[in-house]
Order: structure tokens, then sequence, then C-alpha cells
């Protein structure tokens, strides 16, 4: 219900959702450049990930290394990625999270994992 009567004051809504708009690229841009780590095998390899999920680095202990168990080390090298993910996926809704209900409520925002 609008208070008086009145129609919802356009110019108005369409200056916030520009403003939520503007606010939603600041926070991806910032995600895109930070970086989160995860690990696997007690630290024996540890994946970088940016905020948005992009791998930037990957380093593997010489300890990890076994010429005849590559799967072991494939397993880890998947796992430590998959940890620097989650790690990016919890970073993005704490960033996003309050934008993306901000834009429509709990719907999430096509192209993001939530």
């Amino acid at each position: 219900m609008i208070p008086g009567g009145g129609q919802p004051n356009m110019q108005q809504l369409l200056q916030q959702a520009q403003k939520m708009q503007q606010d939603l690229a600041k926070a991806q841009e910032e995600l895109a450049r930070t970086e989160v780590d995860g690990q696997s095998g007690g630290g024996l390899v540890k994946a970088t990930v940016t905020g948005s999920g992009e791998l930037r680095a990957l380093v593997i202990d010489p300890k990890a290394v076994d010429p005849e168990d590559t799967e072991t080390l494939a397993d880890l090298v998947v796992a430590a990625v998959q940890a620097a993910n989650e790690n990016a996926q919890n970073l993005q809704q704490q960033k996003l999270g309050p934008l993306a209900q901000g834009l429509g409520g709990g719907g999430g925002i096509p192209g993001l994992p939530f």
C-alpha cells in the first residue's frame, strides 16, 4: 500500500535499482581480485582460486609425488581445488548474497551459484 494512495516514485525506484546494480558489479570485481586457498592431504597440495572460482595457483609438496601412484596425487589435486572453490563460493555468498536478495530475493541471480 502506497501512503496517500499515490504511485511509487519511478525515478527513485530506478535510481535504487541502478545503485544496486553498481554495487553488485563492484562486489563481482572485488571477488575476481580476491584469492582464497584450499588444501588436501594435510597441506601436501594447495590450490588458490579467485573469489569468482578461477584457478590461479597449485602447489604440490614433493612428498606427495610418487611416480608409482599418480592416482593419489590426482585425487589430492582435485580435493584441494574443490576445497578452494568451496571457500570461493562462501566468499561469494558473503559478498553477493545481500545484493542478490535485494535484486529479487532468494531466487538468486542467473549465472551465480546461489
